[in-house]
């Protein structure tokens, strides 16, 4: 049965480069640090760094909750990503956004009034 997200993983060209600037962009120290993978425990779930793999754009999109999804955009972008889809409102006061890290992978942003975090385990 699946239980829902738990890991997002990203592949990455320069596995230390990633891991400080994920560092600084999510505001916390890897939980998980090895030559091979690089782990991050953000709101109950896992942001992985592989030091393999081809960054991009295409396939799927993970967004990661904000509460203020402009100051989060412009943070972020400040961080060095740059924008990919500027933010959207799609409805019901959900908004969303897609950067691309400076390694090139698409890194969602969602501002969701209707999620209730409560329910994330």
């Amino acid at each position: 049965m699946i239980k829902g997200l738990r890991t997002v993983k990203y592949p990455v060209p320069d596995l230390d480069q990633a891991k400080a600037w994920f560092a600084e962009a999510f505001g916390t120290a890897p939980y998980f640090d090895q030559p091979f993978y690089v782990g991050f425990a953000i709101g109950g779930f896992e942001l992985g760094l592989v030091p393999d793999g081809t960054p991009g754009t295409a396939g799927s999109v993970v967004y990661w909750g904000v509460d203020d999804i402009e100051a989060e955009v412009a943070r972020i972008v400040g961080l060095g990503a740059t924008e990919h889809e500027a933010i959207q409102d799609v409805g019901e006061g959900i908004r969303v956004a897609e950067l691309k890290d400076p390694f090139g992978n698409v890194l969602g942003l969602i501002q969701n009034p209707l999620f209730d975090t409560a329910a994330v385990s």
